[in-house]
């Protein structure tokens, strides 16, 4: 299976990322598995210095514009310790969709292509920004992007949120 991942050039870029469960599976819209991958984002925001600008969750696939030092790392450890969370959650509420997720005696959530887009321009930033906001308009879970909770459009962000412009300025 190919993979699109963070270029090791430049992994300590500005980077739209789209993480999608395996077999594009509606997963996180239940037994609290948003808050899976919540506490892992604030975990790193904490503790890896991750830098998030713009979010959202949906019930397969998350977008983030994210930054750090080292993206390659973040992208893999999140992957990796969303994966452990989530099996261990799926055999305690509904341990029959676990074999979905099976391959070759192991579990994967995730689909292996992270599609990382490098983020240069705050004009591409805006794009990309207004794109994650939306999608759950686009979807009509909700009318408004800041009536859904699980995104950056909420005006009450589970997320802390970094200033974009604290690095655009850095660049300059």
């Amino acid at each position: 299976m190919s993979t699109i991942r963070i270029d090791e050039e430049f992994s300590s870029g500005m980077y739209f990322l789209t993480l999608t469960v395996l077999h594009w599976y509606y997963l996180f819209d239940r037994w609290n598995r948003f808050d899976i991958l919540l506490d892992s984002l604030k975990h790193c925001q904490k503790h890896k210095e991750l830098k998030v600008y713009a979010w959202v969750f949906m019930i397969n696939h998350i977008h983030l514009i994210a930054a750090s030092e080292d993206m390659i790392g973040f992208t893999r450890d999140f992957k990796k310790f969303t994966s452990k969370e989530l099996q261990k959650n799926i055999v305690a509420t509904e341990p029959s969709i676990l074999k979905i997720f099976e391959e070759k005696g192991e579990y994967h959530f995730w689909q292996p292509k992270n599609m990382p887009k490098v983020i240069e321009t705050e004009e591409y930033f805006l794009q990309k920004k207004n794109y994650i906001e939306q999608n759950p308009v686009k979807k009509l879970y909700v009318r408004n992007p800041e009536h859904w909770i699980y995104s950056s459009a909420n005006p009450e962000s589970l997320l802390q949120l970094d200033n974009p412009n604290d690095w655009f300025n850095l660049q300059n």
